[in-house]
């Protein structure tokens, strides 16, 4: 560039600014206008003919150097950058306007800025701000640097599963400068850039040469480029590319049309869309009937798309700590900036008063499909007082707001959510919903999962309703169903609770012959639904604790009802009581005990399997038996199978077609998969409990110390929610190992919590499982990532 660093004459400026190999956009440092001092500023403002531009960039050096480098921190009581108080008090008393635009402030004006700048710096950290631009280079790398390591970078990499180990390089350019504002202006929200399209009437060369390297990067990359440039004495300078940042909603269309254009194949579009971000066009939308009832009270630019409704909070921290009461949060601010990282996580949707859809709010939103309104001009925030007024309407911090983030349109209190169009098309099967560009999107990549998919996706579901919902999200069938759960509808846990408490198989037999008209017509409903897709059924498991009620009240009741004592009633729940129910007597050490209660659960499956048949539906019952560690085990409850199925297909004239298997989730039963396979015709991952017994975590209590671990990165992901695959994952590798060195065609699948999370998705195909089950509303996630794990 014919520029010197340092030189007093034509100083060459520098940008430092990191360089991951993963973008995680505004989550490290960067440090602009690098090289300028009390010297080299006047050399910038002759030779650029500009003072004021000159006088403009050191402030911002200062300002950046000051915070990334030197550490000048918010005190307590500050709601906002020390720095931008500042300005705020400069304009004030020069310009007699705290709110001025920063573009009010002359050059004289700036240099006051500059001192003042440089007082705060030395009064906040004991340190003069360094003038030798050698020493503010070296400082600055060293800040970026430690960057990879800060809060929000670490928040982000766990969000976004950034391993820790890749490190980060240090870019270190030259800088050019935007027409009136620099980068981080856009970035940060402060200032809001014109549309391209303007550049052709100011500009029309450098808008020609704009465009043509818009080709260049869609074509090279086949996605949509989010890159950053700028524009120096009419000559372009690109800074940065990286593939755009995009919801869910934008990621599925965006797929869809470059099929359309021939840019990319329908397998390419599969890759394109990140599984989770399927969520977001199922999550919910404003209900029209109630926007209508509320009026809009401002609007703003959309930048997020869906429904939100939230109490407001004007600082991230408390919009965590808001969340983690159970709080519905909205995170409202004059702009965000990426120590509101936190807040953003926690919040329900986001709403700044600053910033176009390129500001970092936009941006971030944008990717973690947060709901988001930018640039509502109308609201007034008080951070001091955590006021906020929006029109004539005044809010105090923890009123309710609501934000439209496809419309822009802001309304005050609560509005009612309706279903998206998605789910009103397949599960309300809306006319107007299936027209819609979403439903058609949507329904396309569905179709084209289908075609690439190797595993199946089953659902977990105890209700009719629930395999219906999953069968139109795409459900293969029922991976689990807990029938468990529905011990708990009506009057039916009376019931279970009298057999609870029988003193003798005779009595014990009596009240279970009461539950078993339930579970057949349970069964019946759960049947029709699948109409022929295999359903598996798991047999009873929790321990018998969890039916009986624990206070003085509801065992005074209880007593009426069954006609016995009280005293009777609590010494049979204090003999029940049990120092570890998770490792104690449940699961099908509950039915060898009691072999009666999966007696008549069995006789209640096949009875309800033979009443359908007769109506001509077809039924694929696979009873699970729950936690076996041994064989043994197994051998006595397929015994038990075994011969009801005789019986009632005996009484009922009927071929019964059936399996038997096992959920695997005790190490053991991992371990010694081979002999256990002998009897087992499927296994069934319980990756829910196999955690917790393999490291030894509660699932329920895990929740004190498992964020300090993550934060800590001794693990790098939940593994409730994520499969360890290196402990977990050996073990479930060695069962299906052994499984089919013992019973080649052993039908093998997931029904834990992870069968619906993307990366375990993708590791179960690993395996060669034949499927993977999950909730409803997780069916197409899971779907798309068992597609995404056959065409890798």
């Amino acid at each position: 560039l014919g520029q010197k660093f340092g030189d007093k004459k034509n100083p060459l400026l520098l940008s430092v600014r990191s360089g991951a190999r993963e973008s995680m956009p505004g989550m490290m440092d960067t440090i602009l206008n690098l090289g300028l001092n009390d010297e080299t500023v006047e050399a910038l403002a002759k030779s650029s003919g500009n003072p004021r531009f000159a006088w403009d960039s050191y402030r911002r050096f200062i300002q950046m150097y000051g915070d990334v480098v030197m550490g000048v921190q918010k005190l307590p009581t500050e709601d906002e950058e020390p720095f931008e108080i500042l300005i705020e008090q400069v304009k004030k008393k020069l310009l007699g306007n705290a709110h001025a635009d920063d573009t009010d402030l002359s050059a004289e004006n700036l240099q006051v800025l500059v001192a003042e700048f440089k007082k705060l710096v030395k009064s906040r950290t004991g340190k003069a701000f360094p003038n030798d631009p050698w020493d503010q280079l070296r400082g600055s790398v060293g800040a970026v640097f430690s960057s990879w390591m800060n809060d929000r970078a670490i928040v982000y990499r766990r969000k976004y599963n950034i391993p820790v180990e890749w490190g980060t390089a240090v870019n270190v350019q030259s800088m050019v400068f935007m027409m009136n504002a620099q980068g981080e202006d856009v970035v940060a929200g402060v200032r809001t850039p014109d549309p391209v399209a303007d550049l052709k009437k100011v500009l029309p060369s450098a808008h020609k040469e704009l465009l043509r390297i818009c080709k260049v990067l869609e074509k090279h990359f086949r996605d949509v480029q989010d890159f950053e440039f700028t524009i120096e004495e009419e000559k372009v300078f690109m800074l940065q590319t990286r593939n755009g940042k995009r919801t869910g909603l934008a990621a599925v269309r965006i797929a869809c049309e470059m099929v359309e254009e021939k840019l990319i194949s329908w397998k390419d579009a599969i890759t394109r869309i990140p599984a989770d971000d399927l969520d977001q066009l199922l999550a919910p939308v404003f209900d029209q009937a109630a926007v209508k009832k509320v009026k809009t009270i401002a609007k703003g630019l959309p930048a997020g798309p869906g429904a939100a409704t939230g109490k407001v909070y004007f600082n991230a921290d408390r919009a965590e700590a808001a969340k983690a009461k159970g709080e519905e949060v909205l995170l409202v601010r004059l702009e965000t900036s990426p120590e509101d990282l936190r807040g953003m996580i926690a919040a329900n949707g986001i709403l700044t008063a600053r910033g176009g859809v390129s500001s970092h709010a936009a941006l971030v939103a944008r990717q973690m499909g947060k709901i988001c309104v930018c640039g509502a001009a109308g609201v007034q925030i008080n951070y001091a007082k955590r006021t906020m007024k929006i029109g004539k309407t005044n809010f105090k911090e923890g009123d309710f707001l609501s934000i439209d983030g496809t419309s822009g349109e802001i309304y005050a209190g609560e509005v009612k959510t309706a279903p998206s169009e998605v789910v009103q098309g397949l599960l309300e099967n809306k006319a107007s919903a299936k027209r819609s560009r979403t439903y058609k999107n949507f329904t396309q990549i569905m179709a084209w999962c289908a075609k690439a998919s190797k595993m199946q996706v089953r659902t977990n579901a105890d209700t009719p309703g629930q395999v219906q919902n999953a069968i139109a999200f795409g459900a293969t069938g029922v991976g689990l169903c807990r029938t468990e759960h529905m011990f708990f509808e009506g009057d039916r846990i009376d019931a279970v609770r009298e057999m609870i408490l029988a003193d003798n198989e005779g009595d014990r037999r009596k009240a279970v012959k009461k539950l078993l008209p339930y579970q057949r017509k349970d069964f019946e409903g759960i049947f029709k639904a699948l109409n022929g897709l295999p359903g598996t059924i798991r047999l009873l498991d929790p321990p018998l604790h969890e039916f009986l009620p624990h206070d003085k009240k509801q065992i005074s009741d209880l007593a009426k009802k069954l006609n016995v004592q009280p005293a009777e009633i609590k010494k049979r729940v204090d003999e029940l009581h049990e120092f570890n129910p998770m490792l104690g007597h449940r699961g099908c050490r509950l039915a060898i005990s009691y072999p009666e209660v999966a007696e008549m659960q069995v006789r209640a499956i096949f009875e309800a399997a033979a009443n359908m048949q007769k109506k001509n539906i077809k039924v694929n019952p696979e009873i699970m038996v729950p936690l076996v560690g041994f064989k043994k085990e197994l051998e006595l409850q397929a015994e038990i199978v075994h011969r009801v199925a005789k019986e009632v297909s005996k009484d009922k004239g009927v071929k019964l077609k059936y399996l038997v298997g096992t959920m695997i989730e005790v190490p053991r039963g991992a371990l010694t998969a081979d002999e256990v396979a002998e009897v087992a015709e499927f296994f069934s991952f319980g990756t829910n409990d196999l955690t917790q017994m393999t490291m030894g975590m509660s699932r329920d209590d895990s929740g004190s110390f498992l964020p300090n671990y993550e934060e800590q990165e001794i693990v790098s992901n939940n593994p409730f929610a994520v499969i360890d695959q290196t402990g977990v994952g050996q073990l479930m590798e060695i069962a299906v190992t052994k499984g089919r060195s013992t019973r080649k065609n052993i039908k093998l699948g997931i029904c834990g919590e992870h069968g619906g999370e993307p990366s375990s998705v993708k590791f179960c195909h690993s395996l060669g499982l034949n499927y993977v089950s999950c909730s409803p509303f997780r069916v197409p996630v899971a779907r798309l990532a068992a597609a995404q794990a056959a065409l890798a």
